[in-house]
């Protein structure tokens, strides 16, 4: 049976994509820097990579 080039994907993917990465250095690791409530009950957190201490903003929401 001839190939048709065409590759079925499993997923989830064989590497562990859960979780936030920083873009700069590629850890996994951060913490929280500043947290506060905002109106429909969504949190914003802003967080620091343990390793080079890039931030970046997250925003939570309840479901």
């Amino acid at each position: 049976m001839a190939e048709s080039g065409t590759e079925r994907k499993s997923w989830p993917p064989d590497q562990d994509r859960r979780g936030l990465e920083c873009r700069q250095c590629g850890c996994k690791h951060f913490r929280v820097v500043y947290t506060r409530a905002t109106w429909g009950g969504r949190i914003l957190r802003r967080r620091e990579c343990r390793h080079c201490g890039r931030r970046m903003t997250t925003w939570e929401s309840g479901g």
